[in-house]
């Protein structure tokens, strides 16, 4: 099933194909380097550069037999090559190979998802700017709270991304590197200036030191950064399916011409894209677990984590991708409702001014436990009874006594709440082109 959330250019780097072609460049990076050293002859190096192929139909019949699919791998390659595949796979063990391939494999796929990231941010910074001065309702604990601007709150997402940017190129760093140092990792068979050699030519660095296996917290860390970027999609899908909601209606994802939202209500139009967010988040924080549980090993090696593998790195870079793919297009082609959210903002009858008041009282020398006690007396009283806040402090006696009417009115201006909006948004984007 995750085939439907595959986008085709990621989807290509998981492939049974590309993963033997990795395996393949591994190989015949080893052989040149053995080649240096003059372990492999010249012209059997360019017979082998020259023929060295497979065939993964063969590839699967051979392995169906042998049940090692490095050796299945080798057995295809060497019907290819002929005599001089001798040569191949010389002094190496199965991980030499799958590791330093799975580590090729893993940052092909974290700079697709890294420039996913750039494009969103593209996105999220041009929406912040659009809407830096629409005014929406701030919600605390899903209560109204005090307004805020919508560019704002995009705002907040953006700087979000620029982090999990810095993450990704943080887990490239990490995963970076490969191993080219036999059955335990103590190059027995090998020459460590092989490893070197090989690994500067395929663009990775070797391991300072590994066992069989390269260690399993490096590869922890990327699924975690995919894990915390699935987090912020899933918050802002999060966001829109709140402010979607019939009586919020602040925020739409898009609805496409001849979309349907329901077999039997031809009236809805639910927030489904978000949704699906929201459920494939939960996959990709599901499968950092698993990473994290591949960090125990047995002594040198043993073979638990492979199988999780095969299924958690293809899988959560397809999610991933898929999922930045969905949002870009999503917030690319929202509806913003600012006149709903001004309407929500009138919604309470004024109650998102209280602390205005609250503190206009203590400027004035009340002290503030007996100006909260003045304040929230109203407050209640203009939730309880469904009564104007405004008209309730303008006729309190005793707010009266220390505000004027003019004084009252300041606190029922929206205007204030605009005025560090620019010293944000420059304090976040100045330094940016």
């Amino acid at each position: 099933m995750i085939e439907r959330y595959t986008n085709p250019e990621m989807g290509a780097i998981w492939t049974e194909d590309n993963k033997y072609r990795r395996w393949l460049d591994v190989e015949l990076a080893v052989c040149g380097a053995w080649a240096k050293r003059g372990k492999i002859p010249a012209a059997s190096l360019k017979r082998i550069r020259r023929k060295a192929a497979f065939d993964v139909r063969r590839i699967e019949e051979i392995e169906k037999v042998v049940k090692h699919d490095i050796i299945a791998f080798l057995s295809s390659v060497a019907e290819k090559v002929g005599p001089d595949s001798r040569f191949i796979h010389l002094g190496l063990t199965s991980y030499d190979v799958v590791d330093t391939a799975l580590s090729l494999l893993i940052r092909e796929s974290l700079a697709l998802v890294r420039r996913r990231l750039v494009d969103l941010k593209k996105v999220l910074r041009r929406e912040a700017l659009r809407h830096k001065t629409t005014i929406c309702m701030g919600r605390t604990h899903g209560i109204h709270a005090e307004p805020v601007t919508f560019g704002f709150k995009i705002l907040v997402w953006y700087e979000e991304v620029k982090r999990h940017i810095l993450r990704v190129d943080r887990a490239m760093e990490v995963i970076g590197v490969g191993r080219i140092s036999g059955s335990v990792g103590t190059y027995i068979h090998l020459d460590p200036r092989v490893e070197v050699d090989a690994l500067r030519k395929l663009g990775l660095a070797p391991a300072p030191v590994s066992t069989q296996v390269l260690q399993r917290d490096r590869h922890a860390e990327v699924m975690a950064a995919l894990a915390l970027i699935a987090g912020t999609l899933e918050k802002i899908a999060l966001e829109i399916r709140h402010l979607q909601r019939s009586e919020v209606l602040e925020l739409e994802e898009p609805f496409t011409q001849g979309q349907k939202g329901s077999s039997s209500m031809p009236h809805k139009k639910n927030p489904v894209r978000c949704e699906r967010l929201s459920g494939l988040a939960r996959l990709i924080r599901a499968n950092l677990h698993v990473a994290l549980e591949n960090m125990p090993l047995w002594h040198e090696r043993d073979i638990s984590p492979s199988s999780a593998e095969r299924v958690i790195f293809p899988d959560s870079f397809a999610l991933a991708d898929y999922m930045l793919t969905e949002t870009i297009d999503v917030v690319s082609h929202w509806t913003v409702r600012p006149g709903n959210m001004k309407r929500n903002i009138d919604a309470t009858r004024g109650l998102i001014f209280s602390q205005m008041v609250l503190l206009a009282l203590t400027r004035k020398g009340i002290v503030r436990d007996d100006a909260y006690a003045l304040v929230q007396r109203n407050s209640l009283r203009a939730w309880n009874e469904n009564l104007d806040f405004r008209e309730l402090v303008r006729t309190d006696p005793d707010i009266v006594r220390t505000l004027s009417g003019a004084d009252i009115e300041r606190c029922f201006s929206l205007k204030p709440y605009l005025e560090k909006i620019d010293y944000i948004f420059e304090r976040v984007l100045g330094h940016e082109s």
